[in-house]
């Protein structure tokens, strides 16, 4: 799985044109295109190869449906880039680039422990809230911290023509000239004439920073509630506390 997800990165960089990754320079500044996708090719084959090893079908179909849900993702993102979406189809995007991975690394690990079905699906719903709220989270750090702290530059999904959670939420809000500002950012790719703080006076006069927090936290609970019939023990504990960690982290 930390394989797979590595391959997604690489890609996700070329496509993004990204120059860094959690502070660092991005692999395909420093290699170039052609043999990061190559790079990110190979990693998938080998997270393959290894899950081949289980001679388990069904992983093997449970890994092929994460990769079509991710690629597809990565495809609908792509065709909605400088459009204002819905946050129905925002949520359907985040789940398909990220908690469907959260969801596949659970529903695996029970698979492996020879869980019930039941149990099964408690961890598949555990993994997917808690990719959500950490998706709605990183998408808020994404418009409000700071380049240091994450280890790029802040607003890099207005940048790229994405609108999240907390900007969703303020365009439903808004006034029609503060809408169209927005508009002209994620239609531009770029701050021309409005800056990131004129968008982050937008998002906080709505208090639409904290709607997308309180949706996270949301989704959170409901993690921790999906595994809370659980006996109790140390992975448990470990699980019932990742939900806090991923609302609570700053970076």
């Amino acid at each position: 799985m930390e394989i797979i997800h590595t391959a997604t990165l690489v890609h996700d960089d070329i496509i993004d044109e990204a120059q860094t990754r959690r502070g660092r320079p991005a692999a395909n500044t420093q290699w170039g295109n052609s043999k990061c996708v190559l790079a990110g090719d190979w990693l998938y084959m080998q997270a393959f190869k290894i899950a081949v090893q289980e001679r388990n079908f069904r992983i093997l179909d449970t890994l092929i449906d994460l990769t079509q849900q991710m690629v597809e993702g990565e495809l609908l993102q792509i065709e909605k880039l400088g459009e204002l979406i819905s946050l129905d189809e925002h949520f359907d995007l985040i789940f398909r680039k990220t908690a469907c991975l959260f969801s596949v690394s659970m529903r695996i690990g029970a698979m492996l422990a020879g869980a019930t079905a039941e149990q099964e699906e408690n961890l598949a719903q555990y993994g997917r809230d808690l990719g959500m709220a950490f998706q709605i989270v990183d998408d808020v750090l994404d418009l409000t911290a700071s380049e240091n702290v994450i280890g790029k530059p802040v607003a890099s999904d207005l940048r790229e023509g994405k609108v999240t959670m907390a900007v969703i939420h303020a365009l439903a809000r808004c006034t029609s000239r503060e809408r169209e500002m927005i508009r002209a950012v994620v239609r531009d790719r770029a701050f021309n004439g409005v800056t990131h703080t004129d968008v982050l006076e937008i998002l906080h006069k709505y208090g639409s920073i904290d709607a997308a927090h309180a949706r996270a936290t949301q989704y959170a609970t409901l993690a921790r509630n999906a595994i809370y019939g659980f006996p109790d023990s140390a992975s448990k504990r470990a699980l019932m506390w990742a939900p806090e960690f991923v609302v609570d982290r700053e970076k």
